[in-house]
């Protein structure tokens, strides 16, 4: 080694930081290529008794280096912490899962029972994930809490690696008396897509001790969306979750928003630039409304979410005592759709929560709405099965439904059929006591049906006495079935009728119904009822308030709708 080098590492190593029982030589840009290159390093290892936590970050490490170093660790058995990001920087991706072991061997033989590992920005792929996998398995990461791997470009392979790790871990740990209870999982930037979440997924749904998850920037659309949903409900002690830059789009939305409903202690979700939508983001209003009673952050920027539907989203985070920041920059809200929305938070003391709303992208056109549909859910083609059942629950594309609790509908009389199939007031009327066997024809775990019987039905209303009075009967009873339950199955029922009467930008080939009067005088009549409840009425008013140029073709029904909500919306203030 030149004398200049050996000067230059000497004073790198003299800055060397010592205390509180760690090591560090963060940042040092120390270039360590073979054995000699370490010897000073490797002689304040040794010499360190009780050495519990060693940094390397920013110093790059050969194979020889890494052999050397482990060697070093061989005795240092109450080594917890390893922060090792950012240490390979130039080498051959070929060189460093031979490190990579070396270090694991080192931790092993010492018998180390380490708590956080941190590898972060070592870009050594899925090669470099077999080579932390025996240390993985090992005893030595029994006791795990943070798991750091951001930025290493593990890929779909690195990812299957990974999960089947842990699961090993926790299997071995597990008859040892003592399970894997890792709390931080991190891997943002890393390709995993939706095999490489789908196989992590499994991992974290048995291990169910999770606290903070983050994943942003991973290639994953719904599908793999939907793993991780299933699996973070399972963690029941969750505080963080950090999907950012991932595709949810709606049913990954619901997915996760079916989640979210079972998880207490959650206090901030990272759901930015995963094209939430609209439909998504009233499912997370839901959820809101009911849950997440702890919630301090949320993002939901650049989602293509419209003006009325984040209206909703304010106004169900205004009841969040512990709420500190709602982010909803970079949607579709258009100018005055950001002014009514800083309105709103400012009328209710809450502005400075509010983020900014700089990059916003303006109200959608038309056109946009045809790309999205020809656009949407071009991910059906994916091999990837989505199946997605657990416990005996899964997501529709939807709505939310249970295996279990959702009875075999029975098969429906011909003169059902008939009606379904073209609807007429004289056919109603004819189907007498037949016409309860119609209302089990809705339900709340297929939104979509519900919504389309519903809109059928109504428009066969006309002020001739005995159609109305079976008009309105069977609206009160369908109504009153899908509103009863808890906010999300609802909230998805009405977002799914707002699309297609044309109030709302939905996800997909939705078709849009031709609307007739008589369908906003039975909502008309329904928001004035008891069981429809004041929220939701609130959440009708602020889609209806904001689009109503969809409805010009119903101008007397519309203001007759509009002025029963705005009377209920009233009464509940």
């Amino acid at each position: 080694m030149a004398s200049d080098d050996i000067a230059q590492l000497a004073d790198a190593l003299s800055k060397t930081h010592v205390g509180d029982g760690e090591l560090s030589y963060k940042g040092l840009g120390l270039k360590l290529d073979n054995a000699e290159s370490v010897e000073e390093l490797i002689r304040e290892i040794e010499q360190y008794h009780g050495l519990r936590a060693l940094r390397l970050e920013g110093n790059t490490v050969g194979v020889e280096a890494a052999r050397a170093i482990a060697k070093a660790l061989e005795n240092k058995d109450l080594l917890q912490r390893c922060y090792w990001s950012d240490i390979f920087t130039g080498r051959l991706r070929s060189e460093i899962p031979t490190a990579l072991r070396s270090l694991g061997s080192g931790l092993m033989s010492a018998g180390a029972r380490l708590t956080e590992l941190d590898l972060s920005d070592n870009a050594f792929g899925p090669d470099g994930v077999k080579g932390i996998e025996q240390l993985l398995k090992s005893p030595s990461c029994h006791t795990l809490r943070e798991l750091r791997l951001n930025n290493c470009g593990m890929g779909i392979g690195g990812g299957k690696i990974l999960a089947e790790a842990l699961i090993e871990c926790h299997r071995q740990s597990s008859a040892l008396g003592a399970p894997l209870r890792l709390r931080v999982f991190i891997a943002g930037r890393n390709r995993l897509e939706n095999e490489g979440a789908s196989a992590l997924a499994k991992a974290f749904q048995l291990m169910g001790s999770l606290e903070e998850v983050h994943m942003p920037q991973n290639g994953i659309n719904y599908a793999g969306v939907m793993a991780l949903a299933s699996a973070m409900r399972h963690n029941p002690e969750l505080r963080v979750l950090n999907f950012n830059d991932n595709t949810f789009t709606k049913r990954g939305t619901l997915a996760m928003a079916q989640a979210l409903r079972h998880l207490r202690n959650v206090q901030v979700i990272n759901f930015g630039d995963c094209l939430v939508r609209c439909e998504g983001a009233i499912a997370l209003a839901a959820v809101l409304r009911e849950g997440l009673p702890i919630l301090k952050e949320l993002n939901l920027s650049f989602g293509e979410i419209t003006e009325a539907a984040a209206l909703v989203v304010a106004q169900t985070v205004m009841d969040k005592p512990h709420m500190e920041k709602v982010d909803l920059n970079g949607n579709c809200l258009g100018e005055e759709g950001c002014e009514a929305l800083r309105e709103v938070m400012e009328s209710m003391d809450k502005g400075d929560m509010l983020a900014s709303l700089s990059d916003d992208e303006g109200e959608p056109d038309d056109e946009d709405e045809e790309d999205n549909e020809e656009n949407d859910d071009d991910d059906d083609s994916d091999k990837y099965n989505d199946d997605n059942e657990e416990d005996g629950e899964f997501v529709k594309e939807n709505g939310i439904t249970t295996k279990e609790d959702s009875p075999v509908k029975p098969q429906s009389p011909a003169e059902v059929v008939s009606f379904l199939s073209c609807p007429s007031a004289e056919k109603l009327l004819q189907l007498g006591e037949m016409r309860t066997n119609l209302q089990q024809q809705v339900d709340a775990s297929d939104p979509h049906k519900a919504a389309d019987v519903l809109l059928k039905i109504a428009s066969l209303y006309s002020e001739e006495p005995e159609t109305k009075i079976a008009v309105l009967e069977m609206t009160d009873a369908m109504l009153k079935k899908l509103l009863c339950g808890s906010a999300l199955p609802s909230y998805c029922f009405l977002s799914t009728l707002l699309v297609m009467m044309g109030l709302l930008k939905g996800e997909g080939k939705v078709k849009k119904v031709s609307l007739v009067p008589g369908q906003l005088l039975c909502l008309e009549h329904a928001v004035q009822q008891d069981y429809f409840p004041q929220h939701q009425a609130s959440l009708l008013h602020t889609v209806l308030s904001k689009n109503s140029e969809a409805l010009k073709s119903c101008s007397s029904g519309k203001e007759r709708l509009r002025s029963a909500l705005e009377k209920r919306c009233l009464d509940q203030h």
